[in-house]
Protein backbone atom coordinates (compact mmCIF):
# COMPACT_ATOMS: atom_id res chain seq x y z
CA UNK A 1 0.00 0.00 0.00
CA UNK A 2 1.16 3.65 -0.75
CA UNK A 3 2.23 5.75 2.24
CA UNK A 4 1.10 9.72 1.90
CA UNK A 5 3.77 12.00 0.24
CA UNK A 6 2.74 14.69 3.05
CA UNK A 7 2.20 12.68 5.93
CA UNK A 8 4.09 9.40 5.64
CA UNK A 9 1.06 7.03 6.98
CA UNK A 10 -0.24 3.76 5.27
CA UNK A 11 -2.83 3.89 7.21
CA UNK A 12 -5.82 5.42 5.25
CA UNK A 13 -5.77 4.09 1.47
CA UNK A 14 -3.63 6.67 -0.71
CA UNK A 15 -4.40 6.51 -4.63
CA UNK A 16 -1.46 6.57 -6.97
CA UNK A 17 -2.25 9.36 -8.99
CA UNK A 18 -3.13 11.84 -6.06
CA UNK A 19 0.01 10.43 -3.43
CA UNK A 20 -1.50 11.94 -0.54
CA UNK A 21 -4.34 10.72 1.70
CA UNK A 22 -8.07 12.27 2.56
CA UNK A 23 -6.91 13.41 5.69
CA UNK A 24 -4.30 15.28 4.09
CA UNK A 25 -6.16 16.83 1.87
CA UNK A 26 -8.61 17.74 3.85
CA UNK A 27 -6.89 19.84 6.26
CA UNK A 28 -4.11 21.27 3.21
CA UNK A 29 -5.64 23.77 0.36
CA UNK A 30 -2.61 24.17 -1.14
CA UNK A 31 -2.31 20.52 -2.02
CA UNK A 32 -6.06 19.58 -2.74
CA UNK A 33 -5.38 22.68 -5.41
CA UNK A 34 -2.43 21.21 -6.76
CA UNK A 35 -4.20 17.55 -6.53
CA UNK A 36 -7.08 18.61 -8.28
CA UNK A 37 -4.85 20.17 -11.41
CA UNK A 38 -3.17 17.03 -11.68
CA UNK A 39 -6.13 14.80 -11.64
CA UNK A 40 -7.80 16.99 -14.35
CA UNK A 41 -4.85 16.85 -16.60
CA UNK A 42 -4.59 13.07 -15.71
CA UNK A 43 -8.38 12.91 -16.66
CA UNK A 44 -7.81 14.56 -20.27
CA UNK A 45 -4.62 12.79 -21.05
CA UNK A 46 -5.89 9.24 -20.55
CA UNK A 47 -9.15 10.19 -22.84
CA UNK A 48 -10.04 12.96 -25.47
CA UNK A 49 -6.30 14.58 -24.75
CA UNK A 50 -8.58 17.92 -24.87
CA UNK A 51 -6.75 20.38 -22.25
CA UNK A 52 -8.62 23.02 -20.10
CA UNK A 53 -9.54 26.17 -20.61
CA UNK A 54 -7.19 28.75 -19.65
CA UNK A 55 -9.52 31.99 -19.27
CA UNK A 56 -6.69 33.67 -20.80
CA UNK A 57 -6.68 36.09 -23.88
CA UNK A 58 -7.63 39.20 -25.25
CA UNK A 59 -10.44 38.01 -26.70
CA UNK A 60 -11.45 35.34 -23.69
CA UNK A 61 -15.26 35.16 -23.45
CA UNK A 62 -17.52 33.23 -20.79
CA UNK A 63 -19.87 30.39 -21.01
CA UNK A 64 -23.37 30.70 -18.92
CA UNK A 65 -24.56 27.44 -19.91
CA UNK A 66 -23.89 25.30 -16.74
CA UNK A 67 -22.38 26.77 -13.08
CA UNK A 68 -18.70 26.31 -14.29
CA UNK A 69 -18.88 29.46 -15.77
CA UNK A 70 -16.02 28.66 -17.85
CA UNK A 71 -13.84 31.47 -19.66
CA UNK A 72 -12.49 30.70 -23.04
CA UNK A 73 -9.66 32.00 -24.68
CA UNK A 74 -9.89 31.84 -28.78
CA UNK A 75 -9.59 28.22 -29.75
CA UNK A 76 -10.42 26.69 -26.51
CA UNK A 77 -13.34 25.15 -25.26
CA UNK A 78 -15.39 24.75 -22.26
CA UNK A 79 -14.55 21.83 -19.36
CA UNK A 80 -17.85 20.19 -20.88
CA UNK A 81 -16.04 20.30 -24.71
CA UNK A 82 -19.66 21.43 -26.27
CA UNK A 83 -18.69 25.11 -26.72
CA UNK A 84 -15.43 27.16 -27.97
CA UNK A 85 -14.30 30.61 -28.48
CA UNK A 86 -13.95 31.03 -32.01
CA UNK A 87 -12.76 34.74 -32.84
CA UNK A 88 -14.26 36.07 -29.36
CA UNK A 89 -17.73 34.60 -30.31
CA UNK A 90 -19.22 31.21 -28.35
CA UNK A 91 -19.87 28.58 -30.21
CA UNK A 92 -20.89 25.16 -30.22
CA UNK A 93 -17.99 22.63 -31.23
CA UNK A 94 -20.22 20.08 -33.53
CA UNK A 95 -23.21 18.68 -34.54
CA UNK A 96 -26.90 20.41 -36.20
CA UNK A 97 -28.10 23.57 -34.48
CA UNK A 98 -29.70 22.55 -31.29
CA UNK A 99 -29.07 19.29 -31.15
CA UNK A 100 -26.86 17.38 -28.56
CA UNK A 101 -24.74 14.16 -28.99
CA UNK A 102 -26.31 11.38 -26.84
CA UNK A 103 -26.92 7.50 -26.61
CA UNK A 104 -30.10 6.70 -25.28
CA UNK A 105 -32.22 3.53 -24.97
CA UNK A 106 -34.93 1.89 -22.80
CA UNK A 107 -34.88 0.18 -19.19
CA UNK A 108 -37.91 -2.21 -18.80
CA UNK A 109 -39.33 -0.93 -15.24
CA UNK A 110 -38.42 -1.68 -12.32
CA UNK A 111 -34.86 -0.36 -13.34
CA UNK A 112 -31.58 -0.33 -11.48
CA UNK A 113 -31.90 3.86 -11.00
CA UNK A 114 -29.82 5.32 -7.71
CA UNK A 115 -33.44 6.62 -6.90
CA UNK A 116 -35.65 3.14 -7.24
CA UNK A 117 -36.07 2.29 -4.03
CA UNK A 118 -38.19 5.74 -3.29
CA UNK A 119 -39.22 6.52 -7.45
CA UNK A 120 -43.01 5.62 -8.13
CA UNK A 121 -42.03 3.24 -11.17
CA UNK A 122 -40.80 1.01 -8.16
CA UNK A 123 -43.48 1.69 -4.75
CA UNK A 124 -46.62 2.86 -6.96
CA UNK A 125 -46.17 6.01 -4.61
CA UNK A 126 -48.24 9.06 -6.28
CA UNK A 127 -50.70 6.67 -8.33
CA UNK A 128 -52.44 7.48 -10.69
CA UNK A 129 -50.88 11.16 -11.06
CA UNK A 130 -47.66 10.31 -10.98
CA UNK A 131 -47.38 6.02 -11.40
CA UNK A 132 -49.15 3.99 -14.33
CA UNK A 133 -50.18 1.65 -11.30
CA UNK A 134 -50.23 1.38 -7.76
CA UNK A 135 -47.02 -0.68 -7.42
CA UNK A 136 -44.28 -1.36 -9.46
CA UNK A 137 -44.71 -0.33 -13.39
CA UNK A 138 -44.38 -3.81 -14.97
CA UNK A 139 -44.79 -3.68 -18.54
CA UNK A 140 -43.40 0.09 -18.64
CA UNK A 141 -40.23 1.49 -19.75
CA UNK A 142 -37.93 4.66 -19.04
CA UNK A 143 -36.46 6.14 -21.50
CA UNK A 144 -32.52 6.76 -20.29
CA UNK A 145 -30.57 9.57 -21.64
CA UNK A 146 -26.85 9.63 -21.49
CA UNK A 147 -25.47 12.65 -22.30
CA UNK A 148 -22.31 12.20 -23.98
CA UNK A 149 -20.16 15.64 -22.23
CA UNK A 150 -19.51 16.36 -18.75
CA UNK A 151 -18.29 19.83 -16.80
CA UNK A 152 -16.02 17.52 -14.12
CA UNK A 153 -13.06 15.17 -14.38
CA UNK A 154 -13.73 12.50 -12.07
CA UNK A 155 -11.00 10.37 -11.12
CA UNK A 156 -13.19 7.44 -10.36
CA UNK A 157 -15.71 7.97 -13.39
CA UNK A 158 -17.28 4.47 -14.41
CA UNK A 159 -18.64 6.05 -17.71
CA UNK A 160 -15.74 7.97 -18.85
CA UNK A 161 -16.02 6.44 -22.41
CA UNK A 162 -18.34 9.04 -22.76
CA UNK A 163 -15.11 10.93 -23.74
CA UNK A 164 -14.39 9.15 -26.66
CA UNK A 165 -16.09 8.94 -30.42
CA UNK A 166 -19.38 8.11 -30.30
CA UNK A 167 -23.18 8.96 -29.81
CA UNK A 168 -25.37 10.54 -32.20
CA UNK A 169 -26.68 13.96 -32.37
CA UNK A 170 -30.14 14.20 -31.74
CA UNK A 171 -32.62 17.17 -31.55
CA UNK A 172 -35.11 18.14 -28.60
CA UNK A 173 -38.38 16.88 -30.86
CA UNK A 174 -36.15 13.98 -31.96
CA UNK A 175 -36.16 12.90 -28.77
CA UNK A 176 -39.23 13.30 -27.38
CA UNK A 177 -40.91 11.57 -30.41
CA UNK A 178 -38.73 8.17 -28.74
CA UNK A 179 -41.59 8.91 -26.04
CA UNK A 180 -44.35 6.11 -26.72
CA UNK A 181 -47.43 4.87 -24.24
CA UNK A 182 -45.42 2.79 -22.69
CA UNK A 183 -42.61 5.34 -21.33
CA UNK A 184 -43.63 6.44 -17.94
CA UNK A 185 -40.47 8.56 -17.17
CA UNK A 186 -37.29 10.02 -18.71
CA UNK A 187 -34.01 9.93 -17.23
CA UNK A 188 -31.23 12.10 -17.76
CA UNK A 189 -27.75 11.52 -16.89
CA UNK A 190 -24.38 10.61 -18.67
CA UNK A 191 -21.70 12.41 -18.59
CA UNK A 192 -24.18 15.01 -16.86
CA UNK A 193 -27.03 16.86 -17.73
CA UNK A 194 -25.53 20.18 -16.23
CA UNK A 195 -24.19 21.37 -19.80
CA UNK A 196 -26.95 20.09 -21.67
CA UNK A 197 -30.42 21.43 -19.89
CA UNK A 198 -31.10 23.73 -22.58
CA UNK A 199 -31.98 20.74 -24.96
CA UNK A 200 -33.35 18.51 -22.23
CA UNK A 201 -35.73 20.68 -21.17
CA UNK A 202 -36.83 22.22 -24.36
CA UNK A 203 -37.64 17.78 -24.56
CA UNK A 204 -39.30 17.16 -21.50
CA UNK A 205 -41.61 19.85 -22.22
CA UNK A 206 -42.38 18.30 -25.29
CA UNK A 207 -42.95 14.95 -23.98
CA UNK A 208 -44.94 15.95 -21.48
CA UNK A 209 -47.38 18.25 -23.33
CA UNK A 210 -47.73 15.03 -25.66
CA UNK A 211 -48.15 12.80 -22.69
CA UNK A 212 -50.77 15.27 -21.21
CA UNK A 213 -53.07 15.48 -24.22
CA UNK A 214 -53.15 11.54 -23.41
CA UNK A 215 -53.73 11.60 -19.54
CA UNK A 216 -50.15 9.22 -19.61
CA UNK A 217 -48.43 9.72 -16.37
CA UNK A 218 -44.55 10.87 -17.34
CA UNK A 219 -42.05 11.93 -14.55
CA UNK A 220 -38.49 13.96 -15.75
CA UNK A 221 -35.54 12.69 -13.38
CA UNK A 222 -32.33 14.45 -13.62
CA UNK A 223 -28.90 12.60 -12.67
CA UNK A 224 -26.07 15.36 -11.84
CA UNK A 225 -23.33 16.49 -10.07
CA UNK A 226 -25.14 19.42 -9.45
CA UNK A 227 -23.25 22.08 -11.06
CA UNK A 228 -26.26 23.61 -12.72
CA UNK A 229 -26.86 27.12 -13.82
CA UNK A 230 -28.55 28.74 -11.46
CA UNK A 231 -30.91 30.52 -14.13
CA UNK A 232 -31.74 27.01 -14.93
CA UNK A 233 -32.57 25.42 -11.91
CA UNK A 234 -35.80 26.41 -11.36
CA UNK A 235 -37.08 25.48 -14.97
CA UNK A 236 -35.35 21.87 -13.72
CA UNK A 237 -37.53 22.04 -10.81
CA UNK A 238 -40.82 22.93 -12.27
CA UNK A 239 -40.38 19.85 -14.43
CA UNK A 240 -39.25 17.36 -11.97
CA UNK A 241 -42.17 18.87 -8.85
CA UNK A 242 -44.86 18.79 -11.45
CA UNK A 243 -44.43 15.46 -13.62
CA UNK A 244 -43.49 13.13 -10.12
CA UNK A 245 -39.85 13.25 -11.16
CA UNK A 246 -36.52 13.31 -9.05
CA UNK A 247 -34.08 15.44 -8.75
CA UNK A 248 -30.87 13.01 -7.69
CA UNK A 249 -27.26 15.43 -6.53
CA UNK A 250 -24.18 13.20 -6.69
CA UNK A 251 -23.00 14.98 -3.35
CA UNK A 252 -19.23 13.27 -3.90
CA UNK A 253 -17.61 15.04 -0.87
CA UNK A 254 -18.48 17.92 1.84
CA UNK A 255 -14.93 18.76 1.84
CA UNK A 256 -14.31 20.88 -0.72
CA UNK A 257 -10.37 20.08 -0.80
CA UNK A 258 -11.20 16.47 -1.20
CA UNK A 259 -13.71 17.24 -3.66
CA UNK A 260 -11.54 19.30 -5.43
CA UNK A 261 -8.83 16.78 -5.45
CA UNK A 262 -11.07 14.02 -7.18
CA UNK A 263 -12.87 16.01 -9.11
CA UNK A 264 -10.50 18.54 -10.26
CA UNK A 265 -13.35 21.32 -8.79
CA UNK A 266 -15.11 23.14 -6.20
CA UNK A 267 -18.28 21.80 -4.77
CA UNK A 268 -19.47 25.61 -3.37
CA UNK A 269 -22.15 25.90 -5.94
CA UNK A 270 -23.08 21.99 -5.36
CA UNK A 271 -23.76 22.80 -2.03
CA UNK A 272 -25.77 26.21 -2.65
CA UNK A 273 -27.70 24.29 -5.64
CA UNK A 274 -28.81 21.36 -3.12
CA UNK A 275 -30.42 23.99 -0.95
CA UNK A 276 -31.42 25.95 -3.52
CA UNK A 277 -33.51 22.95 -4.99
CA UNK A 278 -34.57 21.76 -1.15
CA UNK A 279 -36.20 25.06 -0.99
CA UNK A 280 -38.27 24.47 -4.38
CA UNK A 281 -39.75 20.98 -3.05
CA UNK A 282 -42.55 21.72 -0.67
CA UNK A 283 -45.47 22.04 -3.30
CA UNK A 284 -45.11 18.10 -3.75
CA UNK A 285 -43.66 16.51 -0.58
CA UNK A 286 -44.60 12.89 -1.61
CA UNK A 287 -43.25 10.93 -3.70
CA UNK A 288 -40.07 12.71 -2.34
CA UNK A 289 -38.52 14.94 -5.31
CA UNK A 290 -35.16 15.74 -4.40
CA UNK A 291 -32.15 12.79 -2.89
CA UNK A 292 -28.50 12.91 -2.65
CA UNK A 293 -25.83 10.35 -3.14
CA UNK A 294 -22.00 9.71 -2.27
CA UNK A 295 -19.61 7.23 -3.26
CA UNK A 296 -17.91 5.68 -0.53
CA UNK A 297 -14.43 5.93 -2.16
CA UNK A 298 -11.82 4.39 0.24
CA UNK A 299 -9.67 6.51 1.99
CA UNK A 300 -11.06 9.79 0.49
CA UNK A 301 -14.68 9.41 0.84
CA UNK A 302 -15.05 7.69 4.61
CA UNK A 303 -17.30 8.21 7.41
CA UNK A 304 -15.64 11.81 8.16
CA UNK A 305 -17.38 12.76 5.03
CA UNK A 306 -20.07 11.08 5.11
CA UNK A 307 -20.90 12.44 8.25
CA UNK A 308 -20.09 16.08 7.01
CA UNK A 309 -22.65 15.56 4.46
CA UNK A 310 -25.16 14.05 6.52
CA UNK A 311 -24.97 16.76 8.81
CA UNK A 312 -25.75 19.40 5.93
CA UNK A 313 -28.65 17.31 3.99
CA UNK A 314 -29.94 17.03 7.95
CA UNK A 315 -29.39 21.08 8.62
CA UNK A 316 -32.02 21.25 4.49
CA UNK A 317 -34.25 18.95 5.65
CA UNK A 318 -33.64 15.72 7.16
CA UNK A 319 -36.82 13.84 5.55
CA UNK A 320 -34.56 14.19 2.07
CA UNK A 321 -33.64 10.83 0.99
CA UNK A 322 -30.00 10.14 1.34
CA UNK A 323 -28.10 6.70 -0.92
CA UNK A 324 -24.38 5.66 -0.19
CA UNK A 325 -23.48 3.85 -2.67
CA UNK A 326 -20.31 1.29 -2.88
CA UNK A 327 -17.33 1.82 -4.62
CA UNK A 328 -16.00 -0.36 -7.55
CA UNK A 329 -12.06 0.38 -8.31
CA UNK A 330 -12.15 2.07 -11.75
CA UNK A 331 -10.76 4.30 -14.32
CA UNK A 332 -7.87 6.38 -11.86
CA UNK A 333 -8.70 4.76 -8.70
CA UNK A 334 -8.41 1.33 -9.88
CA UNK A 335 -5.34 0.74 -7.02
CA UNK A 336 -8.51 1.39 -4.28
CA UNK A 337 -9.63 -1.06 -2.77
CA UNK A 338 -13.79 -1.64 -3.25
CA UNK A 339 -16.31 -0.47 -0.34
CA UNK A 340 -16.33 -3.06 2.19
CA UNK A 341 -19.77 -3.65 4.38
CA UNK A 342 -18.18 -2.78 7.42
CA UNK A 343 -17.19 0.56 6.04
CA UNK A 344 -20.75 0.86 3.81
CA UNK A 345 -22.52 -0.10 7.61
CA UNK A 346 -20.28 2.24 9.54
CA UNK A 347 -21.44 5.42 6.75
CA UNK A 348 -25.25 4.31 7.15
CA UNK A 349 -24.46 4.02 11.18
CA UNK A 350 -23.00 7.85 10.23
CA UNK A 351 -25.78 9.42 8.66
CA UNK A 352 -28.58 8.30 11.41
CA UNK A 353 -26.90 9.34 13.77
CA UNK A 354 -26.64 12.89 11.75
CA UNK A 355 -30.31 12.93 11.92
CA UNK A 356 -31.47 11.67 8.51
CA UNK A 357 -34.55 9.50 8.28
CA UNK A 358 -34.85 8.35 4.64
CA UNK A 359 -31.42 5.94 3.96
CA UNK A 360 -30.35 3.10 1.95
CA UNK A 361 -27.10 1.87 0.94
CA UNK A 362 -26.94 0.68 -2.84
CA UNK A 363 -24.88 -1.65 -4.97
CA UNK A 364 -24.32 -5.80 -4.65
CA UNK A 365 -20.73 -5.94 -4.56
CA UNK A 366 -19.71 -5.39 -1.08
CA UNK A 367 -16.70 -7.16 0.16
CA UNK A 368 -17.38 -9.17 3.54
Amino acid sequence: MSKCALCGSDASPVASVLGICGPCLREDEDAAREAGEKSRRAVRERTDGRPAPSGEGEKAVRCRVCAQRCVLAPGEAGLCGLRENEDGRLKRTGGPPGAARLDSYFDPHPTNCVGAWICPAHTGCGHPAFARTPGPERGYKNLSVFYRACNLDCLFCQNWYFRLPGGRYASPEELAEEVDEATSCICYFGGDPGPHLPHAIKASRLALDEARKHDRALRICFETNGLIGSELLPAVMDLVVDSGGLLKFDLKAFSGNVHRALTGSSNRVVLDNFRKAASMIRRRPDPPPLMASTLLVPGYVDRAEVESVARFIASVDPTIPYSLLAFHPDFLLADLPPTSKEEAREALDVARRAGLTRLHVGNIFLDA
